[in-house]
């Protein structure tokens, strides 16, 4: 039987395509997928042609981008990194037949993975797998910003996630998946408030419904707003830390109007375009900020032995039992069949249907 994958073969030009599966080989093991979540993110930003990736490449020894030198051109055929499945043949003694793991293998109804390369999760029987898309990727992006701003509160000597926002007053710019799974580890981990800025009602509603305090921030100056509530001293007004994870320059610029002196932005977003509207001479310059980048591919400087991506990923599960029930009821907004995925991208992409977080379902 042939596997069925979504591939962008160019702007705006999602199709289905069917794979013939590889045969099983010692060492291996065949997936059959069961739910794949959909990044309104990166993914998206290959159905509409404004991935960095298209038109320069990342010197990984470098750490510098090479314009002209596109590491990635159409067709993109590995497109998503949230998905679920059921161990269906097994060749190799690290994972047994019948389990269901995580992992990030693409838009795809089946898959042949190495454990030599392909990281995979298995999920305990109590995590509701739907929420499992959460687990090998997304939950760990979010979980290493909360470990990124414990970092910035503790170095070296972080104990637990809870850290950067025990006791805290949180800000999270933008209401989509990173942004409330975010929210919601911060709530978990003991903040003392927990405010999401989104301009749309409906997501506002979710961040309410997830136990955050919300705010429109086309509703007047949020910066104010925020700086008249949480006043810790005489000039010392402000949110202890801001999660940034919204991938706009404008919503950046926010997240450093609404820190207390020398707090620290922890920055999640993706950012497609250029950055014309982060003022540097304003408030970053007049209150000694800080900006960190949270991104999976690195936690902080002298944590990797005590925080790889296992330790992310059970950190994810474990605010999924937690917070789980509100998150599939709340968080993901639309359930729909995978046949239909080319058809959701390319609406979600022109705006034509707007969702917070979906899931396919093989």
């Amino acid at each position: 039987m042939s596997d069925r994958v979504i591939v962008v073969a160019g702007p705006e030009r999602v199709e289905m395509v069917e794979e013939e599966p590889a045969p099983v080989r010692g060492g291996t093991f065949r997936v059959s997928t069961l739910y794949s979540g959909v990044s309104a993110g990166t993914e998206l930003s290959y159905v509409k042609g404004t991935n960095p990736m298209l038109s320069a490449r990342f010197d990984t020894d470098l750490g510098l981008f090479r314009d002209g030198e596109p590491a990635q051109g159409y067709p993109v055929t590995r497109l998503g990194y949230m998905e679920v499945g059921r161990v269906t043949e097994s060749a190799t003694p690290a994972v047994a037949e019948g389990t269901v793991v995580a992992m990030a293998y693409g838009h795809r109804t089946g898959y042949l993975a190495d454990p030599l390369v392909d990281r995979f999760v298995p999920l305990p029987p109590d995590l509701d797998p739907m929420l499992g898309v959460y687990v090998a990727h997304a939950g760990p992006i979010c979980a290493n910003g909360l470990l990124h701003a414990a970092a910035d509160a503790f170095g070296p000597a972080v104990r637990d996630l809870g850290d950067g926002v025990r006791g805290r007053r949180v800000a999270v710019i933008g209401a989509g998946m990173i942004g409330l799974l975010t929210a919601a580890f911060a709530v978990r981990h003991g903040a003392e408030s927990v405010l999401v800025l989104d301009e749309t009602s409906r997501r506002r509603a979710v961040a309410e419904a997830l136990g955050c305090a919300v705010l429109d921030p086309a509703a007047g100056d949020p910066a104010v707003a925020v700086k008249s509530a949480w006043r810790r001293g005489p000039g010392d007004r402000g949110a202890d830390v801001v999660f940034q994870c919204r991938g706009r320059a404008s919503a950046l610029h926010l997240a450093m109007r609404l820190l207390r002196p020398q707090g620290t932005v922890v920055d999640l977003a993706f950012y497609q375009g250029g950055a014309g509207e982060v003022r540097l001479g304003e408030e970053f310059h007049h209150n000694g900020l800080s900006v960190r980048c949270a991104q999976i591919g690195r936690v902080p400087r002298g944590l990797a032995a005590a925080w790889d991506r296992e330790r992310l990923s059970g950190e994810t599960i474990s605010m999924l039992r937690e917070c789980g029930e509100g998150i599939m009821r709340h968080v993901v907004t639309a359930v729909v069949p995978f046949d239909k995925g080319p058809e959701l991208l390319r609406d979600l992409a022109r705006r034509a249907r707007q969702e917070v977080a979906t899931i396919l379902e093989v």
